[in-house]
């Protein structure tokens, strides 16, 4: 009867530990799809990864805050209007660890630890910081409902 109980346990811990890597893999999807978008230059797929109803973007560009349907569209015209006028070429996004993840129900909070690289003017730039997103379910898929971008000043690479 203990090794029949012991089994169950076992097996319940088993399906658990599943459930929750292919929970950390789907909320994982959208975040990783918007980076590789956003570094390939592809607007559109990056997009896709928000929801269409609206989201909050809070970033480190002017001015700071996008809300609503058109956010996602806005901020990338006012990034590359920043980036223009700065002399930033080449960005790049690395996704490192994944530092917090919370689930409740059909909405998640994410901390991601990333790195951003680019030149400026010429000069090969790094800023490691960290991206917080919330997502929520949409249609059965997770969506970005809002990220913020978080790093202090980007420094010369070494």
């Amino acid at each position: 009867m203990k090794s029949a109980i012991l089994g169950l346990v076992c097996l319940a811990t088993l399906l658990t530990a599943s459930a929750a890597s292919a929970a950390d893999a789907q909320l994982a999807a959208p975040i990783h799809q918007f980076i590789d978008a956003f570094n390939k230059g592809d607007g559109k797929t990056a997009g896709a990864t928000h929801l269409s109803t609206g989201v909050t973007i809070i970033d480190e560009v002017a001015p700071y805050i996008w809300q609503g349907p058109k956010a996602f569209e806005t901020w990338v015209a006012d990034l590359t209007k920043n980036d223009a006028a700065a002399g930033i070429t080449e960005e790049h996004v690395t996704l490192g660890a994944v530092t917090r993840e919370l689930v409740t129900g059909d909405t998640a909070y994410v901390i991601v630890a990333v790195t951003y690289s680019f030149k400026q003017k010429g000069v090969a730039m790094r800023e490691p910081a960290q991206m917080t997103y919330a997502l929520k379910k949409s249609g059965g898929a997770w969506k970005i409902a809002g990220w913020s971008w978080t790093g202090p000043d980007p420094l010369p690479a070494k």
